[in-house]
């Protein structure tokens, strides 16, 4: 017995994958075997050090003060960082702090404002 989902245009029995789809040989309807809703749900999702979920645009504010590598100086605790973009890698955090410029932070040491 097929285990196949039955055509949602036409509820015919007959359908059968091809690639990435699932292809209704009666009326030619053919429909994604994962749902676009599934796939974006099984993304990275990031939190901050209080557990709130980040956001691309997000503000956060900087909750220790962080020696920056090479002599840059140090953001100060309480320093708040607009528009994050978030990233894979070592660092989560992409953004522009004002006096610093460009850097990378992790979300381990921001606090959703």
């Amino acid at each position: 017995m097929s285990t196949l989902p039955p055509c949602p245009q036409c509820q015919s029995e007959f359908t059968y994958e091809d690639g990435a789809l699932y292809v209704c040989p009666e009326c030619a309807h053919e429909w994604p075997i994962k749902p676009a809703e599934a796939e974006e749900d099984s993304g990275k999702v990031w939190r901050d050090a209080a557990g709130n979920i980040l956001q691309d645009g997000d503000t956060v504010t900087v909750i220790k003060d962080l020696k920056l590598k090479g002599g840059g100086g140090v953001v100060k605790i309480g320093t708040k960082v607009k528009n994050i973009r978030l990233v894979d890698g070592d660092h989560d955090i992409d953004c522009k702090i004002d006096g610093f410029g460009q850097m990378g932070l992790k979300t381990e040491f921001v606090k959703k404002v």
